[in-house]
């Protein structure tokens, strides 16, 4: 009896521990899972679909005392041609600058952007490495708001996340203008943006995402810095990337750039 109550005992600590053990799989898989989404939600080579809106309130700009803002629209879409993996990724700005022939300010929709990485594999899978040939396209509905020039140029990408703690890499771009309106100066600019998110748990993370840019044809240039916060959120097959970063400008030369600013944003990533 001793021992038919001691086995009796062990199968109900065993069937009762099966449900157990199976939640806490359950639990370990999502956290695991949520934690992986969170390392990729910034990674702009990340395999999938993602659709962005970036507003970067500017509260004063170089030169004229007055405000401004950009409000960005991005998609990105992974193909492949010839077995090779790229990734597209558009952006469209809708800009709100001061007019200073006139005063007050003009709206309308600035340049249209897009580039093409070819994904290299590098052997880790952690890190995606890309490079590509970038188009901007002169889409400004109103001269204060775009180059009035078509540039070409090259868009170089790094993504490490080799620790599910830290991610970090950079976007390397430069263009310079071939046709367009010959009363506007020539586009020749390079843009570094340097990134890192540190995660804090549950979402949360750290992050900064400065532009430095110099202008190649006038010796113009801003370098900003930015520490800010953001929360990853994944609901069914989409991340939702929610943040906020105040930067400022420690050093620039030449007019029309951001003193400082505030960029927010929402980036959506669709798994498959």
């Amino acid at each position: 009896m001793k021992w038919c109550a001691a086995t009796v005992c062990l199968v109900l600590v065993a069937l009762l521990g099966l449900p157990l053990a199976a939640g806490a799989a359950e639990a370990g898989d999502s956290a695991q899972s949520a934690a992986d989404a969170a390392a990729q939600a910034n990674n702009p080579l990340a395999n999938m679909t993602a659709l962005n809106f970036q507003n970067y309130y500017i509260g004063r700009v170089t030169e004229t005392g007055e405000d401004a803002n950009q409000f960005w629209v991005r998609f990105a879409q992974p193909f492949s041609v010839a077995k090779t993996n790229w990734i597209m990724r558009a952006s469209l700005p809708v800009n709100t600058y001061p007019n200073l022939m006139d005063g007050g300010h003009e709206t309308g929709l600035g340049d249209f952007n897009i580039f093409a990485a070819y994904l290299i594999d590098i052997g880790n899978p952690a890190i995606s490495f890309g490079i590509g040939p970038q188009l901007t396209v002169p889409t400004a509905t109103k001269d204060e708001l775009g180059s009035e020039k078509w540039s070409a140029g090259v868009a170089n990408v790094l993504f490490n996340a080799s620790s599910r703690r830290l991610q970090y890499g950079y976007l390397l771009t430069w263009q310079a203008s071939f046709a367009g309106n010959d009363d506007r100066s020539n586009v020749n600019t390079g843009a570094f943006q340097p990134f890192a998110m540190y995660q804090l748990g549950n979402g949360w993370y750290l992050r900064s995402a400065p532009i430095w840019v110099y202008n190649f044809e006038n010796g113009d240039y801003d370098v900003p810095l930015g520490a800010g916060v953001g929360k990853v959120i994944k609901s069914g097959k989409t991340v939702f990337n929610i943040f906020v970063e105040p930067q400022v400008s420690v050093i620039d030369e030449g007019a029309g750039w951001p003193e400082w600013q505030i960029l927010a944003g929402l980036n959506l990533q669709f798994t498959n």
